[in-house]
């Protein structure tokens, strides 16, 4: 976070919405890398640990769910760092609206764990998806929003990044940072709903396959 946060900055670009680039930039990164460290890990956990499963107290869903524990506190102490270093630079990290950046925050984390439980349960079965998985961390990085501003953009190319649940993620964590953020593309409730809808489906898969994942 803190290489991108430098790249941004030494390329002399002008931040969209505030005074400082880094902020603004920081602003899409916080939801979009954290999706992407805790789904993309939880993904490999089971298959990293699999000998693990060999001890009858422990499951599928303790592995994965120790790797998201895991990650999101590596998440939220990189977090705490970057803040650190914005304010040894002289600005302000801080969120105008607290409130809706823990929203934002937390609703990135039900999508991480979500998507992430359902890529592990798919990788169990099908290892080489680890691989498409990763390849499609990049594309949900370049359609986040992270690196533009959604209202600057043709609006079938908005709609098109609207289907990237991480997209609502960004959006949202910038409205909590900018009061004057316009943004017609973003919902909540798909965001909401998108980690919900692959963390069931995920725990529904684990349940039914079960066996087949330990005979594996």
């Amino acid at each position: 976070m803190l290489i991108l946060l430098a790249l941004y900055s030494f390329a002399g670009r002008k931040s969209p919405y505030g005074e400082s680039l880094n902020v603004f930039f920081a602003s899409g990164l916080i939801p979009t890398l954290l999706f992407m460290y805790v789904s993309r890990f939880m993904s490999l956990s089971v298959l990293l640990n699999k000998s693990m499963l060999a001890f009858p107290v422990v499951t599928v869903v303790d592995i994965m769910m120790a790797r998201a524990f895991l990650e999101i506190i590596a998440a939220f102490l990189t977090l705490i760092f970057m803040f650190i270093i914005l304010i040894a630079l002289g600005e302000s990290p801080f969120p105008v609206d607290p409130y809706q950046a823990v929203y934002a925050y937390l609703a990135s984390i039900l999508l991480a764990i979500g998507c992430g439980f359902l890529a592990g349960v798919m990788v169990m079965f099908l290892p080489f998806f680890a691989t498409i998985y990763a390849l499609l961390m990049v594309v949900i990085y370049l359609a986040s929003g992270t690196l533009f501003v959604s209202s600057s953009i043709p609006d079938p190319i908005a709609y098109a990044l609207s289907w990237n649940p991480v997209f609502h993620a960004v959006e949202w964590m910038r409205l909590a940072y900018y009061p004057d953020y316009t943004s017609k593309w973003i919902d909540k409730t798909y965001l909401i709903v998108t980690g919900l809808l692959c963390l069931c489906i995920g725990l529904l898969l684990e349940r039914l396959l079960r066996m087949k994942m330990l005979e594996g």
